[in-house]
């Protein structure tokens, strides 16, 4: 019956007084996810327009569209960053203020990551035979929709706001199994490939037209301490990539002073943690294979 539940509720409330630092009743607003996700789909329709959201039909252009849109982005997104800052205690009454100028600075670099993301779609075409069209892959492809969040992502991270890059990227992980931390710095025309199991650690470096397949990891290794005992911040722990390199399913590459040279090839299943040189392939020894017969 409903008397039964007060003591378990009496109990529930006592242990979220008691563990202060993982509640925030009382405490202040957080981030919207749902909103959070509503402006990262009105964000992927101001990169390709009429792919996604409204369609652009009739007598309606592209600025008529690209207007609306970027009101319902301005309508989500400024109140999120209001709740981050308030969440993280920065900002206090100036949060509006600063709100509404991240905005406009995020708008500012919407054409430039409207060019990375059509060299993301067109490295896509020209690695993957099996792509028909420029529209299967925007449609279709997880790696390139992993791309928009990431780089909707990267441009807020760039401009210090808290909180909401790290949720839109988790957002994305959760709908593709492509995990990038937005401060990863990525070139122009990365193609992953089927995409499952992606990781791309915060510190690495890809240079232009790279490609990388499934269950690739770009990590770190385990980090340093300091000397009161708590892990080193701020050091670069993960690799650099650098142009037109291949990683393929399964490899591992570890640690902020590896370095992938230009050109060079990671076989599947290969575990780094040194630099490979520029032209070069890193394979791993060929598994033995032996055949039996059924009977």
């Amino acid at each position: 019956s409903a008397g039964d539940i007060g003591p378990m509720v009496e109990a529930l409330a006592r242990s979220v007084e008691s563990l202060p630092d993982v509640h925030r009743i009382g405490r202040g607003e957080v981030p919207d996810v749902a909103e959070l996700e509503r402006a990262l789909e009105v964000f992927r329709s101001i990169c390709f327009p009429g792919f996604f959201g409204a369609r652009s039909g009739g007598d309606r252009d592209a600025h008529a569209f690209l207007k609306d849109a970027v009101e319902a982005l301005r309508v989500a997104l400024v109140p999120q960053f209001e709740r981050a800052m308030r969440a993280m205690a920065t900002g206090g009454g100036e949060a509006g203020g600063r709100a509404a100028e991240w905005f406009v600075s995020l708008l500012a670099q919407a054409p430039r990551v409207r060019e990375l993301l059509a060299a993301d779609a067109r490295e896509a075409m020209a690695a993957d035979p099996a792509a028909r069209s420029l529209d299967e892959i925007i449609l279709c492809y997880p790696g390139l929709q992993a791309m928009v969040a990431h780089r909707f992502a990267h441009a807020m991270q760039g401009l210090g706001i808290p909180l909401v890059p790290r949720m839109v990227a988790e957002i994305e992980h959760r709908r593709t199994g492509i995990d990038i931390h937005p401060g990863a710095r990525i070139g122009p025309g990365l193609f992953i490939d089927h995409g499952t199991g992606v990781v791309i650690g915060e510190t690495t470096v890809i240079g232009t037209q790279c490609r990388i397949y499934q269950g690739v990891t770009l990590g770190a290794l385990t980090p340093e301490l300091d000397r009161g005992g708590g892990i080193e911040r701020g050091q670069k722990r993960h690799p650099t990539l650098g142009n037109r390199v291949v990683v393929y399913a399964g490899a591992t590459i570890l640690g902020g002073d590896t370095l992938i040279g230009d050109g060079a090839t990671v076989n599947g299943g290969v575990f780094l943690v040194q630099s490979v040189q520029a032209g070069s392939v890193a394979q791993a020894p060929r598994p033995e294979v032996k055949l039996k017969s059924r009977g």
